[in-house]
């Protein structure tokens, strides 16, 4: 009978969420989606001195955000309850105990001191540090007995002779020497679990059929597979996804620009373009189409179909998407996705934007071509909040103004016109405008530039009778008052 399908994600909540983990948590959730499985979220904590419930709740919100969903969890339960790793350490200590009593597991009473002795030793012989077997032979009866009097010693697991093969979904069939692989410790000095222990033991409990992760876990994999073995369960199907590289191509790192998940929300770039942009990353829809719903990729993704060799992050891809997706939407949902930055920016509060949101629609429509992330809108709509007597001028803006022969004269009698013209309507006043400038022989620059400099401080942007509608007269007439001022002195 085959096993039903059931994938998972088990990030430490030891900070934020990588890109890595990000990508890796979109392919266990599609391979799960695309084919009717269940996707299983557990949190890694048994790290005590780095795991926070904070760095939890960013886990979640951030795989909420990405738009993941699990059927299984710490908040939501399932069948194989708890889902955080620190409330399941008595069931991993009894998977311990029965090891040691099978001759699988045996007690090591070697100090650090010894150990880096060991480990110094070794490197001056330009060996491989590993443990030497010291305790492996010990009488069990008399480990036992040092154990229970209280002598401090971790718990190694005896690694077997021969040779371990398994097939990666990913990369093919891979063997490794069992001869490479340590006698690892399961469980340390103070009795708390290693990660290769923990994890075959909850992997095997909540009946996990695949394992999905990142390549650096590939040196994990026989350790795991042996424990496997020792403890007579079947062992899930292993996929080992490739780095993402930075741009030389080594792994992804600070160095390369941001790699944290929550660094791409804060600068506001659309989820969507995010979700898209990871799932490329090793793994592509047909190989031509670049942009896709996550419905299309969950339809199509089969881990089978992730390439072997690291993927390199192209920023500026991750920038083009973000402009396109930002750009598709609609101006609801444009304006919805850019007023947590408008208010974290200080123009405006929610409140007043919800109260004049069809001006804000406008304002924002104006502006949709000229940005690709949320956060960019903010210092291009600034005008709009500013006092109508101290527009911030840029200084490109004012020189551009000044540098106009007769700037001044030439807005006071554009003012006077202005008074009596409907700004409502800015193609119609545009084509009035042109009409009056031909009037006095002036051309476009003449007016333009003093006036945009009076009304947005800005040395370029939008149109400016969009602009002007957007202002209103009183604002429009108080702008080119105070602009006539200070351009005169």
């Amino acid at each position: 009978m085959t096993q039903p399908l059931r994938v998972r994600i088990a990030p430490s909540p030891t900070g934020s969420i990588h890109l890595g983990l990000a990508r890796t948590a979109l392919f266990n959730w599609a391979q799960a989606r695309g084919r009717g499985g269940t996707f299983v979220l557990r949190i890694e904590d048994t790290d005590r001195s780095r795991s926070t419930a904070e760095s939890e709740t960013a886990i979640l919100e951030g795989l909420r955000w990405l738009g993941i969903d699990w059927d299984e969890g710490p908040d939501v339960g399932g069948p194989y309850a708890p889902y955080r790793q620190s409330e399941r350490i008595e069931r991993h200590l009894e998977v311990a105990r029965q090891l040691v009593e099978r001759g699988d597991a045996y007690r090591c009473f070697c100090d650090a001191d010894r150990l880096r002795e060991l480990r110094a030793a070794q490197e001056a012989r330009k060996e491989t540090p590993r443990y030497d077997g010291h305790c492996r032979t010990l009488d069990p009866a008399e480990a036992a007995r040092r154990a229970q009097a209280g002598e401090p010693h971790t718990l190694r697991f005896r690694v077997p002779a021969g040779e371990t093969t398994f097939d990666d979904l990913v990369r093919g069939k891979v063997t490794f020497a069992n001869a490479e692989v340590d006698d690892w410790v399961m469980l340390r000095q103070d009795g708390s679990p290693t990660y290769n222990f923990v994890v075959v033991c909850d992997d095997a409990q909540m009946r996990i059929s695949h394992v999905l992760r990142g390549e650096e876990h590939l040196v994990n994999t026989p350790k795991q597979l042996l424990l496997y073995q020792a403890l007579e369960l079947p062992s899930p199907r292993f996929a080992h996804l490739p780095l993402l590289l930075g741009p030389n191509r080594k792994k992804l790192s600070k160095r390369d620009g941001s790699v944290s998940l929550e660094d791409y929300r804060a600068q506001g770039y659309p989820r969507d373009a995010v979700v898209n942009f990871l799932c490329l990353q090793g793994w592509a829809l047909d190989g031509e189409t670049e942009i896709f719903s996550r419905e299309e990729f969950t339809r199509a993704f089969d881990v089978r179909d992730v390439s072997k060799g690291g993927s390199v992050f192209d920023f500026d891809k991750l920038a083009w998407l973000a402009g396109e997706y930002l750009r598709a939407e609609s101006d609801a949902e444009l304006a919805e996705h850019c007023v947590p930055f408008v208010v974290a920016a200080g123009l405006a509060d929610e409140e007043e934007l919800a109260r004049r949101r069809e001006w804000f629609e406008r304002v924002v429509a104006q502006e949709r071509e000229r940005i690709r992330l949320y956060s960019e809108l903010p210092a291009r709509i600034a005008f709009y909040f500013a006092p109508d007597d101290s527009v911030v001028y840029d200084p490109k803006a004012e020189k551009g103004a000044r540098k106009r022969e007769g700037a001044v004269q030439t807005l006071e009698a554009y003012r006077e016109w202005l008074a009596g013209q409907d700004l409502t309507e800015p193609e119609a006043l545009g084509e009035r405008t042109r009409a009056w400038l031909a009037e006095r022989g002036l051309k476009l620059p003449a007016l333009f530039q003093p006036l945009r400099c009076a009304l947005t401080g800005l040395p370029g942007g939008p149109d400016l009778f969009q602009v002007m509608a957007l202002l209103g007269p009183e604002a429009v007439d108080a702008r080119l008052a105070a602009g006539i001022e200070r351009l005169g002195e």
